[in-house]
């Protein structure tokens, strides 16, 4: 099975967005690793806190993006918590976008 690159996996999980914040996870900085396996991939990410209220829902669309990019391919969310997710990590884009520092 071929797989995608990181590009690619982390351009469609650029189209799943915090409902909360309004940002895709991608540009959160939520995305700590994309790792391969013979038959698929395993996102390994964050939340922005682990109390999130909106941690499975961002899970599962996750999954879904990623199922349009690999179908039939194992796929898998791994959720970590090491490093704790901080707003350091967020792109210029998204610091524009909610108001911070930075430029789009």
């Amino acid at each position: 099975m071929s797989l995608p690159d990181d590009t690619a996996v982390l351009n469609a999980l650029s189209e799943v967005i915090d409902p909360e914040m309004g940002v895709n996870i991608v540009d959160l900085g939520l995305i700590y690793g994309i790792e391969r396996t013979e038959r698929g991939l395993t996102v390994r990410m964050t939340m922005t806190s682990p109390a999130c209220p909106m941690g499975a829902i961002i899970e599962e669309d996750v999954l879904a993006e990623l199922h349009h990019l690999v179908p039939g391919a194992e796929l898998a969310v791994e959720l970590v918590w090491e490093p704790a997710w901080t707003p350091e990590r967020m792109s210029d884009k998204a610091r524009y976008i909610l108001g911070w520092e930075g430029t789009a």
